[in-house]
């Protein structure tokens, strides 16, 4: 009730809300895709109108080149059929002279021989005949036909029509005449179709402008680099041989080739020209969609109105009926969907009265069905709070029970796991004890084998310190056999001194005693030298003996002490030997009792275990007891709180019904 009445609005409204958008979105889109294809047909069209407009002007210019070429053709024909002297040949070409006015200069003939033949009024002058443009092209073709345009010594733009002249003469005729480009430009520039489109035409061997609108540009080279950026896209085209139609610098271009030249036909419109037809159409479809929403607006509207209508009223039955009003009449009589809502809208009437009094008749025997309930319901609650109360107290008791014989259980197992455990942990030292023996008895065996061992390294030690001793004494006997040989050759050098002189004195006969007393000489001084090496080299080697027996006596001192040491060590190994065969037989004996008492541990533990499962299933029944106790004391509870509830739900739907007029 205290909540705000939301804003209604109209159907009316919000259909004209919803339809007059997408109407006016679809009418814009249909003009939108109008307006795309009439551009695009439009701008078909003017491509069309161009493209003919151009063959029909090249056809123009190539009936007007043929009509010409028949005429040179005829003229040419007729001198090869007559046997003709170059006086008849001047009176043949001043008959034709001023026959066609496309040719003003008449026709002219040249020979390889440099000379030239016209008409007696004619105007033409070439000095050089053989090296002329029109004279080179024609000696090529045997036909008349044209060449390519160039400027005459009049200073015009010409085209010649040329060929040889077949007369059975042994002297080379060409036969010319020059065509004037004033008709072609006419061609060119009155002939196109199309409003506002101009048309030029281009020489493709040299790129020469023959025709145009501007005189300032005939006769002048189409180039890429051009100032214009109609001609210079015309000539990047022209220079690609693309002659499709294309659009150069705001203008849509076309090409045509003349047949029978070389030669091509450029015509052209601005591009904003064909868009302004198109602008006209899109505005006249612009105003033709605004026409169009705003008619179809208001039919809209007025359908809308006229269709919606019967809506308010059922609208307003609805209103009363959710303010609780049903007295109600609705009116069904449209024969639309609008009166198959407000036949449903009052057979909802209907039923709802007929439902109404329904629920205000069983309200009130629910109301005494609850006051029932609510008495027996208080009754079972103050049974069950009794029972539950009791049955607290005796699962307190169990529970205290069942804590006690756990913590028997429990203090059993522990007792049993750590007996197991110290057994365990006995085996394990009984086994260690005994590898324990071995390896001692292994010590002392190998410590009897190193005292032996060291015994003999001793007696080793000694024999060597007597061998050393032997060495000693041979060196002192050698280094007294080396005095003495030192001795003898000093005396021999004596000799062979004296040797010398007595040989000297005895002149030529004691000469070759005296070369032996020489030789003697020199062996006592090279004896005398290596006994003295040698008496160093043995004195060097008595103090290496000297060290040597240092060494060994010091050797022998350190082998006697280890070999006490090891006396020692041995004499230990065998008391460690005896302490632990004692320990092994300590272990063996704690090792029974300590099963003794794993066998006790495991018997208490296994009656403990027993005796908690015992007592944990009281405590589980006494604990479902209470439980179950408790459940009936909430059940009771809820029972006589359902009761009130439902008695309260009776009154308020009561209330309720009453609100409503059936």
């Amino acid at each position: 009730m205290g909540e705000k009445k939301k804003k209604t609005k109209k159907i009316s409204t919000k259909l004209i809300t919803f339809i007059v958008p997408v109407v006016a979105a679809a009418v814009v889109i249909l003009v939108i895709v109008a307006s795309s294809v009439t551009k695009s047909r439009m701008t078909e069209m003017a491509q069309e109108t161009l493209e003919s407009s151009i063959s029909n002007q090249a056809d123009n210019i190539e009936a007007w080149l043929e009509q010409n070429l028949e005429f040179f053709n005829t003229v040419k024909y007729f001198i090869e059929t007559q046997e003709v002297t170059y006086s008849k040949l001047r009176i043949i070409l001043d008959t034709y002279y001023g026959y066609n006015a496309n040719s003003p200069d008449g026709i002219y003939i040249g020979t390889s021989d440099g000379k030239l033949y016209t008409a007696e009024a004619s105007g033409f002058y070439e000095p050089d005949v053989t090296g002329s443009k029109w004279y080179k092209q024609g000696i090529t073709r045997v036909d008349m036909a044209y060449g390519t345009a160039y400027v005459n010594n009049k200073g015009e733009t010409v085209i010649s029509a040329t060929g040889i002249i077949n007369d059975g003469q042994e002297e080379l005729k060409v036969m010319g005449a020059d065509v004037t480009l004033n008709k072609i430009s006419i061609i060119v520039n009155s002939g196109v179709k199309m409003q506002d489109a101009s048309a030029f035409l281009v020489d493709k061997t040299d790129n020469t402008i023959l025709a145009h609108r501007d005189n300032n540009v005939v006769s002048t080279t189409l180039s890429e680099s051009s100032a214009d950026a109609l001609l210079a896209g015309a000539a990047k085209a022209l220079n690609a041989n693309n002659l499709e139609t294309q659009t150069i610098a705001g203008n849509m271009v076309t090409f045509k080739e003349v047949s029978g030249t070389d030669w091509v036909l450029v015509s052209y419109i601005p591009t904003n020209v064909i868009m302004k037809s198109i602008l006209q159409m899109q505005n006249l479809l612009i105003i033709i969609g605004a026409v169009s929403v705003i008619l179809t607006i208001i039919i809209i509207l007025y359908v809308v109105r006229r269709v919606v209508a019967p809506l308010a009223h059922i609208s307003d039955n609805i209103s009363a009926m959710s303010d609780g009003d049903f007295t109600i009449t609705v009116d069904s009589s449209s024969n639309d969907e609008i009166g198959v809502m407000g036949s449903k809208v009052t057979d909802f009437v209907s039923s709802m009265r007929k439902m109404l009094s329904s629920i205000s008749e069983e309200s009130e025997k629910l109301k005494e069905e609850s006051d029932n309930s609510d008495r027996v319901s208080k009754s079972m609650f103050d049974a069950s709070q009794s029972q539950a109360e009791a049955m607290k107290q005796l699962n307190e008791t169990v529970d205290q029970l069942a804590t006690a014989v756990n913590d028997i259980a429990s203090n059993a197992t522990t007792l049993a796991t750590v007996v197991a455990d110290t057994r365990e942990n006995s085996d394990k030292a009984n086994d260690s004890m005994k590898e324990t023996v071995e390896i001692s008895q292994k010590g002392r065996d190998d410590m009897e084998k190193l005292s032996i061992a060291m015994t003999g390294i001793e007696a080793a030690n000694n024999e060597l310190v007597n061998s050393i001793n032997k060495v000693g004494a041979a060196s002192e006997e050698i280094t007294n056999i080396v005095g003495m040989i030192g001795e003898i050759a000093e005396e021999t050098n004596l000799l062979s001194l004296n040797a010398s002189i007595e040989a000297a004195r005895a002149g030529e006969a004691g000469k070759g005693f005296a070369v032996v007393a020489t030789q003697i000489g020199k062996l006592a001084q090279t004896s005398a030298e290596s006994a003295r090496n040698i008496a160093s080299l043995i004195d060097e080697v008595h103090k290496l003996i000297g060290d040597a027996v240092g060494q060994a006596n010091a050797s022998a001192a350190s082998i006697q002490e280890n070999s006490e040491l090891i006396n020692v060590a041995v004499g230990t190994f065998d008391q460690i030997y005896t302490n632990i065969q004692e320990s092994n037989r300590l272990i063996e004996a704690m090792i029974e009792d300590v099963q003794k008492v794993d066998d006790v541990a495991t018997n208490v533990a296994a009656i403990s275990e027993e005796q908690a499962a015992s007592a944990d299933e009281i405590l589980a029944t006494s604990e479902n007891m209470v439980e179950m106790a408790e459940n009936i004391t909430r059940n009771s509870q809820d029972v006589a709180d359902n009761s009130h509830e439902l008695a309260g739900t009776s009154e308020t739907l009561t209330a309720y019904v009453q609100k409503f007029k059936i």
